[in-house]
């Protein structure tokens, strides 16, 4: 078994990051799953993207650090929260 990697304090999992990068997602979105505490759980209460404003989808675009958000329509900016 080869020995795990460290990928320091801001990844809470480093198995689950390391398995999620193999498996082809981008180290954003395989750090924002590992440190999630049980990213499989379902049937939250989130509304759709659709249903939120451009506003809030600018602000959740934000917060995950989604790069020329400023100039993106409602549109846009689903699909680049959807694909990050």
């Amino acid at each position: 078994m080869a020995k795990q990697k460290n990928h320091g304090p801001s990844i809470k999992n480093d198995a689950r990051y390391e398995a999620l990068r193999d498996e082809g997602y981008s180290k954003q979105k395989a750090a924002r799953i590992a440190n999630t505490k049980n990213p499989g759980k379902k049937g939250g209460k989130a509304k759709t993207y659709e249903d939120r404003t451009r506003s809030a989808l600018y602000e959740k675009a934000k917060e995950i650090g989604i790069k020329g958000r400023s100039k993106m329509d409602k549109e846009e900016l689903i699909h680049a929260l959807r694909n990050n």
